[in-house]
């Protein structure tokens, strides 16, 4: 019996010793940890649950995601009932009384106020999102991809409603890191101030932070398909070059740029004269309004001679923000650009930039660039049902377009759970890292 006696008040030192040991590494990796305690205690709280969300809630997106036909197809069903279209909507006014006590609205909104890695406060990112609807959209936009490290400028088309501009304004007060372009344009579609509005939020961005490795241009039906680790990472890779897609000018876009147009009425028309060449001779390269570059090309877009005379010449051509960005990211002496070769040339599914499905891609397997739109479509462009999740989820793009959660907010539901899922994934994973690296350096 003294001997069980004694093994047990060994067994009881030995068990007290570990303990001490492993709370002083844990209070030693408090100390050293780029992650706070409340990272550590409050990951739980920011789960998504199924309540958190409207009637979509009741959907499976696991299911969804490994594109189950019957849950496909129950999703299908319940987008169709008119109880679920009455109760998917909300109205302005609900995030203008919401964020009239912003701890409360950030809280309820379950939003990440805290950096999830050292890797992401260290490489921190530049937003301009552009907006002129749907409030509802660009919210759960900017709570997918808010970290307190980033910056995002907002641009509301001065034309929108009155109740939009409220709400987005109220929205964007609740966080320091989030504000209002100081000018707002009256967006034309297909015109130049379409280009202005991100030319504006990149001049703000420049001059808001130093700190920012890379400037990424949204708008508000976009949405991410990525965490932002997995952004961050992917930036790194890129070792300082751009990425959007910058090819030749197909035959069919050429008179977008061999012609002068000017706005009418708040309509873009040609005046059927022709364009005079290009500065320095550049060769125009077509691409799209969305981009993933450097500060270093931001700078240039602002202060390169160059770039400025490029700008002036693209004022009078049709919807410049397919030509713009694409010209200068073959610019020599750009930071991040490429040569002006085609052997160069990026499209848009190569780009990391932006997935989008177009009409005229769609189709079979062997002859389309993308499979059939599982949503709707409006302009040409695949507005995204839940049968798109699970091709969406397996393509390399950073953002997709388009999303409408006025009409089906299941996609963004199900990528929202999907993300948030994960970051915190990483962000335990990154805990225990630092922990295993503390142990072996004792």
């Amino acid at each position: 019996m003294p001997f069980c006696n004694q093994s047990w008040h060994q067994l009881l030192l030995k068990l007290t010793f570990a303990l001490g040991s492993l709370w002083t590494l844990f209070l030693a990796l408090q100390l050293e940890s780029p992650l706070s305690t409340h990272l550590i205690h409050s990951n739980r709280s920011l789960e998504y649950r199924d309540y958190d969300f409207g009637p979509e809630g009741v959907c499976n997106c696991s299911a969804i995601q490994e594109g189950n036909t019957e849950a496909l197809q129950e999703a299908k069903l319940l987008t169709n009932t008119k109880e679920f279209q009455k109760n998917i909507q909300i109205p302005d006014e609900y995030y203008i009384n919401e964020t009239k006590d912003c701890r409360k609205f950030k809280s309820k909104r379950k939003y990440i106020t805290f950096s999830l890695s050292k890797e992401e406060e260290d490489f921190p990112l530049a937003y301009s999102i552009v907006v002129h609807h749907k409030v509802q959209n660009f919210e759960r936009l900017l709570r997918a991809i808010y970290a307190p490290q980033n910056i995002y400028c907002i641009h509301v088309d001065k034309k929108s409603q009155p109740s939009v501009i409220a709400a987005i304004s109220s929205i964007a007060s609740c966080f320091p890191n989030v504000f209002m372009v100081r000018k707002a344009e009256t967006v034309v579609y297909a015109g130049w101030t379409r280009v202005q509005a991100d030319l504006n939020c990149m001049a703000d961005l420049y001059e808001y932070s130093a700190e920012w490795k890379y400037f990424i241009n949204l708008c508000g039906q976009d949405f991410p398909l990525k965490t932002n680790l997995e952004m961050v990472r992917i930036l790194r890779s890129l070792k300082g070059s751009n990425s959007m897609e910058s090819e030749d000018v197909s035959q069919a876009k050429k008179w977008r740029v061999s012609t002068v147009h000017q706005i009418v009425n708040g309509i873009i028309k040609s005046t059927g004269k022709s364009k005079s060449p290009p500065p320095f001779n550049f060769p125009i390269k077509s691409g799209n309004a969305y981009i993933v570059v450097t500060r270093g090309y931001v700078q240039s877009v602002l202060n390169d001679t160059r770039v400025q005379a490029l700008i002036e010449w693209f004022k009078d051509t049709y919807s410049p923000d397919e030509f713009l960005w694409a010209t200068i990211q073959r610019v020599p002496g750009v930071p991040g650009s490429t040569r002006p070769h085609t052997k160069y040339d990026q499209t848009d599914m190569n780009a990391i930039v932006r997935l989008v499905k177009w009409a005229s891609h769609e189709g079979s397997q062997h002859s389309a660039v993308y499979p059939p739109c599982e949503g709707s479509h409006i302009r040409s462009i695949c507005v995204y049902g839940a049968g798109d999740v699970k091709w969406l989820l397996e393509n390399h793009h950073l953002f997709a377009n388009k999303f409408d959660v006025y009409k089906d907010p299941i996609p963004v539901f199900c990528l929202e759970k999907h993300l948030r899922q994960k970051a915190l994934a990483e962000s335990e994973g990154e805990i225990l890292s630092g922990l295993n690296r503390l142990l072996e350096t004792r």
